[in-house]
């Protein structure tokens, strides 16, 4: 059964950096790609990046110089880190499993299996 989970806090101040953890089951990160989305209150899903399964990074343009995705084979994990966060941050964050095997980007249409969501709240 395929399963991802998302963990970390729930709360973050300004100015720091938010660490968060896929743990997927059922499936090897060795074959598909994992994502990252998040959904501010209101407003419509966006991408924020993907790991492939050979390992490659690809991120939103617009977040790309706070943002790294890696990930750690034997842990099952994939783990997304925001630095500088603002209260625009605030948002359910998401990760997801691609459709299909085989490396590349994702974005927001090649999922086929999601996370249940994290909310993350930005704020002092």
């Amino acid at each position: 059964q395929v399963q991802l989970r998302e963990s970390g806090p729930s709360l973050v101040k300004p100015s720091q950096t938010l660490s968060l953890t896929c743990t997927i089951s059922g499936f090897s990160l060795s074959s598909y790609t994992i994502g990252w989305v998040r959904q501010a209150p209101g407003k419509a899903l966006e991408w924020i990046g993907d790991m492939s399964n050979g390992g490659m990074p690809y991120y939103n343009p617009a977040l790309k110089s706070r943002l790294s995705i890696t990930k750690h084979n034997s842990k099952s994990q994939v783990r997304l880190s925001v630095s500088s966060v603002t209260p625009e941050d605030t948002a359910t964050y998401y990760c997801a499993k691609s459709r299909y095997t085989g490396d590349g980007s994702i974005g927001l249409y090649g999922v086929d299996a999601w996370g249940q969501g994290l909310l993350i709240t930005v704020s002092s």
